[in-house]
C-alpha cells in the first residue's frame, strides 16, 4: 500500500498539541518502515521524537484520492545514507479509510503549456495561478475559447526543493471558469486519469511549497 518516497504526515498521539510532522518513507525491511527525520509544518525546522514516541500517521492510498490513516511508535533510529527513524507497520489490515483527500490549494507562478486533446483550440503557455495534487487554476484571455467541462491536458515542469526536475503532462477536465477581472477569466482544472505516482510528485512539490512559504513567513 506505501511506496518508496511516499509523503506521510505524523502527528503525536494522545496529546494537546495539533502540530504535524511531514516525512518520507526511505526504506522498509518486514514490518519495519524507515522514514526521513520529520519537519514541523509550522516552524519548517527537524523535530526529535524519543525511542516509543506514539503517533498517528496518515498517507495518501494508491488511488490518489483517498486517506489512509494508521497508529505506530517510533523504534529506534539508524543511519544509512541518511539518518533515519524506524516506525512499525501495523499491516494493511490494520490501515484505515478516513476520508477523501481534500487537496491544500499552493499560491505558486509555475509555467504551463496548455493543449488540446484534439483541435478545439491551438495550444498555448501561461502562468498558473495556484496547483494542488488535485488540480490547478490560471488565468486566459477573456476571449478563450475553452469552456467547462472541456477536456484538456497541460505540460509542466515541477522542480522540487532537492533539485530535482520532473517534466509531467496532465490531463484533466475543466470544473469552473470564473470572471478574473475585464480581460481576463480563471480556469480551474480538475486532473484525471492520472497515476499515484504523479499524484505524489504533486503532493511532494505542494509540500515543498509549503515548506518554502512558511520559511519566508519566520523571516520576516
Amino acid at each position: 500500500m506505501l511506496h518508496i518516497g511516499d509523503v506521510l504526515t505524523l502527528e503525536l498521539k494522545n496529546s494537546d498539541q495539533s502540530e504535524k510532522y511531514k516525512c518520507r518513507l526511505v526504506d522498509r525491511k518486514g514490518n519495519d518502515y524507515y522514514i526521513d527525520y520529520p519537519l514541523s509544518l509550522e516552524t519548517n525546522r527537524t523535530v526529535f521524537l524519543l525511542d516509543g514516541t506514539q503517533l498517528n500517521v496518515s498517507f495518501v492510498g494508491p488511488d490518489g484520492s483517498s486517506v489512509f490513516k494508521f497508529e505506530t511508535e517510533i523504534k529506534g533510529r539508524i543511519k544509512k545514507n541518511i539518518p533515519m527513524l524506524i516506525i512499525s507497520y501495523p499491516g494493511n489490515e490494520n490501515v484505515r479509510k478516513i476520508q477523501r483527500r481534500q487537496y491544500v490549494r499552493i499560491e505558486t507562478s509555475v509555467d504551463i503549456a496548455v493543449h488540446p486533446l484534439d483541435f478545439e483550440f491551438p495550444p498555448f503557455a501561461c502562468v498558473a495561478d495556484d496547483i494542488s495534487a488535485g488540480g490547478v487554476s490560471f488565468l486566459v484571455p477573456i476571449e478563450s475559447s475553452l469552456k467547462q467541462g472541456m477536456k484538456i491536458q497541460i505540460w509542466l515542469v515541477l522542480v522540487l526543493q532537492n533539485g530535482e526536475y520532473h517534466y509531467m503532462k496532465l490531463p484533466g477536465q475543466i470544473a469552473r471558469i470564473f470572471d478574473f477581472n475585464e480581460t481576463r477569466n480563471k480556469i480551474s482544472l480538475q486532473f484525471n486519469d492520472i497515476t499515484s505516482q504523479e499524484r505524489q510528485l504533486l503532493l511532494r512539490f505542494c509540500f515543498d511549497r509549503q515548506l518554502e512559504i512558511r520559511r519566508k513567513e519566520l523571516h520576516q
